[in-house]
């Protein structure tokens, strides 16, 4: 059940009425519920891998709370480490896996036909599963009690805001969230609206007009050069961002009318003057989520190389990261570029520092903010790409002749479209660098009545005229 679709827009109210209405000991059942049927919209058999990886990690947590030794501890986060992993593995790496493992032999003169699965990968897959494996780890260090009440811990699990693209949850942030009373709140109401009506502009104003003229452009990138694949990668940028970040405000906001709240996914990464910076502002939840349970154990395991075994951490980190986004070697490169850059960044950190002591703030900002977004466009051309050739071809034609190979100028949008799409990017910027100075709830909440409703009624408007409704597309992140 896509956020935007009229079933969520039915769903929704019925399920804020059902949870203010009940005694506040039944609504984790009736959330939980809520939270099932949400997901069984999709693949209604798919709802029991969801199940197991709920009761694995359960289990382990209650293994490790009565294990009496270290020995059995391990034991029990292996269980919920293999059986979860295992799971991601066979739904979403093995035909890439055996496919790459045919190639091989193949090459050396070895011819086995290798069997493959004729599955459809489970919507948000890596997200819930990732949420499980967090839990019990946390457990296993001690970070997290564990959580007896299987109802709560399964609505954990699958909580319908953030089970499809997230944010990733903590089972220390969220689990207690389930245990308090929450009372009806116009303020806290209005700002959950008013955030998801936010994602709703950027998700079907932005992303999905975006996305018109990038699909036509990537999906027949041998036909155009120059001009044309610049556009079509500026705009996947943004594209991407609006439709991840909506989905996230919208989450977010979603949760917030009923009382939870969600960690923020985002934090305005296209004023980052680094790409390192850019990856504590992008997908936050992940990035922070690799760093605690990955990169760190093994910065610490590797520590004894000094720089080799930090810079050799950042790269499995973030060719993993590339790895969680799809089982692709375009994901791969992806995720070991900015690992290989991040890494770059780390080495020279002390000669940037002293380069920007010498050249004024308001000129080495914006150069520095312009450089990592020129570099992000370059990297998730293998993000977009639909294989490695693709992405190849668009790198080494992104400055040849703005002619293309078939005639005029067709790129799936008309000139007032794109026009249009570059105004509402224009707009959310604006509405961004507006941010970076204070509050926009804050702002909005102390401007005279008219205003408010002004501004509320003008971003519907916005979104019913503009925004691409009737060929309104899934969440990019759905496929991960």
């Amino acid at each position: 059940m896509p956020f935007n679709s009229i079933q969520f827009l039915i769903f929704f109210p019925i399920v804020i009425i059902l949870y203010f209405s009940i005694p506040h000991k039944y609504r984790w059942a009736m959330l939980l519920a809520a939270s099932y049927y949400f997901y069984m919209c999709w693949n209604a058999a798919y709802i029991i891998l969801i199940i197991i990886s709920t009761l694995v990690a359960y289990t382990s947590g209650l293994w490790i709370s009565k294990a009496k030794d270290y020995k059995q501890k391990r034991h029990a986060l292996l269980l919920s480490l293999i059986i979860n992993l295992g799971i991601l593995f066979i739904f979403k790496y093995f035909n890439f896996f055996v496919n790459n493992l045919q190639k091989l032999l193949t090459y050396i003169n070895i011819n086995i036909p290798l069997p493959y699965l004729n599955i459809v990968l489970p919507v948000g897959i890596s997200f819930y599963t990732f949420q499980a494996l967090s839990y019990s780890i946390d457990v296993y260090k001690g970070e997290k009690k564990p959580e007896r009440h299987l109802g709560i811990f399964s609505l954990y699990v699958a909580f319908f805001p953030q089970l499809v693209s997230g944010p990733i949850e903590r089972s220390t942030h969220l689990l207690p969230q389930f245990f308090e009373k929450h009372r009806i709140n116009y303020k806290r109401i209005k700002n959950g609206l008013l955030l998801m009506l936010w994602g709703f502009f950027k998700k079907l104003v932005i992303a999905d007009r975006t996305a018109i003229l990038v699909n036509q452009v990537y999906n027949h990138a041998h036909e155009y050069t120059g001009i044309p694949l610049i556009t079509a990668t500026i705009f996947f940028a943004f594209q991407v961002y609006c439709d991840f970040s909506g989905y996230s405000d919208i989450a977010i906001g979603a949760a917030e009318t009923m009382g939870f709240d969600l960690i923020k996914n985002f934090n305005r990464p296209y004023f980052s003057k680094s790409i390192t910076e850019l990856w504590r502002r992008w997908h936050i939840s992940l990035s922070t989520w690799i760093q605690d349970y990955l990169y760190i154990p093994l910065a610490i395991k590797f520590r004894y190389y000094g720089t080799a075994g930090t810079i050799t951490a950042l790269l499995i980190s973030f060719s993993l990261i590339g790895l969680w986004h799809g089982a692709k070697w375009t994901f791969i490169i992806f995720g070991a570029f900015h690992g290989t850059l991040i890494s770059i960044e780390t080495l020279t950190r002390k000669i940037r520092k002293n380069i920007s002591k010498r050249i004024p703030a308001w000129i080495f900002n914006p150069i520095s903010i312009l450089t990592t977004f020129i570099i992000w466009c370059l990297s998730i051309i293998f993000f977009r790409a639909n294989s490695l050739n693709d992405a190849i071809y668009i790198i080494s034609h992104l400055l040849k002749s703005i002619e293309l190979k078939t005639s005029g100028y067709n790129m799936g949008l008309g000139p007032a479209e794109t026009l249009t799409a570059i105004f509402f990017i224009s707009f959310l910027m604006g509405v961004e660098i507006f941010q970076a100075k204070g509050s926009i709830r804050a702002w909005i909440d102390k401007q005279p009545i008219y205003i408010r409703w002004t501004l509320y009624y003008g971003l519907i408007f916005c979104i019913l005229i503009f925004g691409k409704i009737e060929s309104s597309m899934e969440f990019v992140y759905f496929q991960f």
